[in-house]
């Protein structure tokens, strides 16, 4: 039975009849209700798809846009990566967490969730328990992340741009700063995705940085689909004969990141909670109700802003 469900799931919302954050609501109810038969195939997956998903929606957005946008985005995160990894590795220090997966949980918040936590876990010679802590812990606030910042937005009437940059500032990963976006209109979700995207970079030159502080030779892995992404905003922009083909991979896009939540809520389940514990979950909850609270005041009060 839950075998059948679990594919019901991605069937719909493959079809569009589950929106991002239902998928994800009904992922989460199927890892922590059923046994997941496929979790590993599951996690591939939505690795694969949410890059995937990304590159389509390139297809919908303008070259102009994505160039001025990112470059005001790469200064931005760049103040907020470094603010939250100081106040994160002190957090983590003042709860006794392990100082790998205090660092990991720091980065992960900072850069960009578990895309951040799986590239440098490598390069800091991460065991399997603190990856799977700190994946733990981002994914967790990641999905309750994507429910409540629509909300909150909606609450203080957040301008679609105010949105989208705060949602990229704030959420931990790329699926759900889009899914939270594009439930808050197209204009947020354009920035969202460009302005994570600029986030997401900087996951290069950490973990450079921090392979030569620990003499690391492991290999550092470069983000490929923002290349691609950058290259579909290319086509959309200056290969006009093709444009009847752009809605639909961009609505395709879309559809990728509603089955890539699914996916990722069906890995959260009760073992995962278990083992993340206490000190960890409350070093990044505290962590990321800060980098959240300070980034959208700093919005509100229009010390960062977008021309957009």
């Amino acid at each position: 039975m839950s075998k059948n469900l679990f594919f019901v799931g991605i069937i719909l919302a493959g079809a569009g009849v589950l929106s991002p954050p239902l998928a994800l609501a009904a992922g989460l109810a199927y890892g922590l209700l059923t046994v997941h038969h496929y979790h590993l195939d599951a996690q591939r997956l939505s690795k694969f798809l949410l890059q995937a998903s990304v590159v389509c929606l390139g297809f919908g957005m303008n070259l102009g846009e994505v160039i001025r946008v990112g470059r005001s985005g790469i200064l931005y995160t760049a103040v907020g990566i470094s603010f939250a990894l100081a106040l994160g590795l002190l957090l983590g220090r003042l709860f006794r967490v392990g100082r790998i997966q205090s660092f990991l949980i720091s980065a992960g918040t900072a850069i960009c969730g578990g895309s951040a936590i799986a590239a440098l876990g490598p390069v800091t010679g991460a065991g399997e328990e603190a990856m799977a802590v700190s994946m733990g812990t981002v994914f967790v606030l990641n999905s309750v992340a994507l429910f409540i910042f629509p909300v909150i937005g909606h609450a203080l009437h957040l301008s679609q741009t105010q949105f989208g940059l705060w949602a990229a500032l704030a959420i931990h990963d790329t699926s759900s700063v889009v899914g939270a976006s594009a439930k808050y209109g197209s204009v947020a979700l354009a920035v969202g995705t460009m302005v994570k995207l600029a986030r997401a970079l900087w996951i290069v030159p950490v973990a450079l940085a921090v392979a030569v502080a620990k003499k690391s030779s492991a290999r550092v892995k470069w983000p490929w689909f923002i290349g691609l992404f950058v290259a579909a905003a290319v086509m959309n922009s200056y290969v006009p004969w093709l444009g009847p083909a752009y809605p639909a991979l961009a609505r395709l896009g879309r559809l990728g990141l509603a089955v890539t939540l699914f996916l990722i809520g069906t890995g959260i389940n009760r073992e995962m909670i278990r083992k993340v514990g206490a000190r960890p979950l409350i070093q990044g909850v505290l962590l990321w109700v800060v980098v959240g609270g300070v980034s959208l005041w700093a919005i509100v009060e229009g010390w960062i802003r977008l021309d957009f």
